[in-house]
Formats: C-alpha cells, structure tokens, sequence
C-alpha cells in the first residue's frame, strides 16, 4: 500500500450517523478492509443540560450532525463500501468526489491527539516564538497537556500579564 490514510467526510441521513457507523465498522470487519478503512467517528461532545424541573443532566451531543468522519484509503473497493452503507448519502466534496481534509482540519477539529513534548515546565521562562507575542519571554504559570495550552505571565508596559498560548507556541529560554 503506498498511498497513506487519510480522513474524509462522509454524509450520511439526519440521525443515521451511529448507524452508518456501527454498519460500516461490520462491512469493515466481514470484507477484511482494515488497512483500508482504519478508523470511524461519530464526533461527539458532552454537554449539562437543565430540565424543566432545574435538574442537571449530562448528555452527550453529536458536534456535527449528519455526518461521520473515516480514516481510509481511497480506493475503489473502500469508496464502494462506504457509498453503499444504508443511511450513507456520499462524501463531502464537489460532484460526491471524496476530498481529504488537511492537516490543519483534522487538528482544529480535535480528531487525532498528538502528544506535544515540552522541553520546559511550570516555573521556566520561555520565549513565545508565535502570534502576536512573538519575541517576548514569560514565565509559565500553568500547563494543560490535556488542551494543548499554557498559561505564560509576560511584562508588558511594567504589569504582568497572562497570557494564553499553545504549548508549541514556547520554547524554553537557553
């Protein structure tokens, strides 16, 4: 296999995502495809709802509904496969032909975590080397490895300020 996974949007019928889902994971499993199709998701997010009587209740809440993200090769057996599945209505891209999302979606959209080493922890200073603090140095207050942010307190105009940043937006002074 030369060509790479890569993950492409599918749309599927309004309520149906689970169901294209658990359906393409079984034609996946009985065709044998898994270097083919490696991966499906139905992105979700939790949310607290209030009911009427002004109880909490955690639910879980599909983040785009109608759709299923799948990691796959494209080829023409495993774009047949996915077409086929009932509830599937096609790929998301010009003409139903399947377009990849970037590299840059697929981190906006939280759908691969990539583990970011740091070289630095709470207490160091470190130079902000991107956006708009470019050049200025902190010290790092607090660390989220979980979200990918920091929380850097940076002199500005004789006040420190904090600011947050991503963790690869900083690098240890030295």
């Amino acid at each position: 296999m030369a060509e790479e996974a890569r993950w492409y949007v599918v749309h599927t019928y309004s309520g149906y995502e689970n169901k294209v889902a658990s359906n393409l994971e079984k034609t996946v499993e009985n065709r044998q495809m898994h270097e083919l199709i490696q991966e499906i998701r139905v992105p979700t997010e939790k949310v607290t709802e209030i009911t009427d009587s002004g109880k909490r209740k955690e639910v879980e809440r599909k983040i785009f509904p109608g759709y299923v993200i799948v990691k796959m090769v494209m080829t023409d057996e495993s774009w047949y496969a996915v077409r086929n599945i009932r509830g599937c209505t096609g790929f998301v891209g010009p003409s139903s032909k399947p377009i990849p999302l970037t590299e840059e979606e697929v981190s906006r959209l939280g759908i691969e975590k990539r583990a970011v080493e740091t070289s630095y922890k709470v207490g160091d200073s470190v130079n902000i080397v991107d956006g708009p603090l470019e050049g200025f140095i902190g010290t790092v207050e607090e660390m989220d490895v979980e979200k990918n942010r920091i929380r850097v307190t940076v002199s500005m105009f004789g006040r420190d300020t904090p600011v947050e940043l991503e963790l690869d937006q900083a690098e240890p002074v030295g």
